[in-house]
């Protein structure tokens, strides 16, 4: 029979994978709270797998920073150091900045179009004061200028770093507002100007405004 090839593929994950996922958003979410001892063999039952897979997902995240491994001890989530914004924010503002100048190049109207409708559900989330549906709407918004940047190095750094950032939300060191909105339509306007030293600045200073929102209510 003729099998149609033009259809989307189902993206196959390993159960390390999977693993790896779950366990990521339990630790980011508070699921999983700081200082929580963490059994590989209870981990194992409630996702469905051997502990090979959970075992590898620990490691990888020990690497990441979420757990740090005892050997023969035990396996503990990473406290949330909330002053870790500061170490945090300004290496992704530089890697989001230069996404929006490497993005430039790459647009078409379909991206700008996305980017407009993407900030429009933002502003409604944020007038809804839905902050955290603001926030995977925030994540989107620039995840479609690093996709467009087209660099997998960018793209990997970037997501490694959004983690700890959706973290560091849930334990509410980050603030979202309206001003984001405004510097959000700015970055658009400037990208389609083709503007890339404006937007590069704009860009920064969109995520470094958290910094300083973060100590005005600490």
């Amino acid at each position: 029979m003729p099998i149609p090839t033009d259809h989307s593929k189902p993206i196959r994950k390993s159960a390390k994978e999977n693993a790896f996922s779950q366990l990521q958003k339990w630790i980011i979410d508070g699921t999983l709270q700081p200082g929580e001892k963490l059994n590989d063999s209870e981990l194992a039952e409630a996702l469905g797998v051997s502990r090979t897979p959970i075992r590898e997902s620990l490691q990888l995240l020990e690497v990441d920073g979420f757990v740090k491994m005892y050997p023969g001890k035990a396996t503990q989530v990473t406290d949330v150091e909330r002053e870790s914004i500061n170490d945090l924010l300004p290496p992704l503002a530089a890697l989001q900045a230069l996404s929006a100048e490497l993005a430039i190049p790459h647009l078409t109207d379909e991206v700008i179009t996305l980017l407009e409708d993407t900030n429009k559900q933002f502003a409604k989330a944020i007038r809804l004061e839905n902050y955290f549906s603001a926030l995977k709407i925030d994540e989107e918004f620039h995840q479609i200028i690093v996709d467009t940047a087209n660099n997998p190095y960018i793209h990997k750094m970037v997501a490694f770093l959004q983690s700890h950032v959706r973290r560091l939300f849930f334990h509410n060191s980050i603030i979202l507002t309206a001003k984001s909105i405004k510097e959000h339509d700015t970055i658009i306007t400037l990208m389609k100007d083709r503007n890339i030293t404006k937007v590069s600045a704009i860009m920064r200073e969109n995520w470094l405004r958290a910094i300083d929102e973060f100590h005005k209510l600490s």
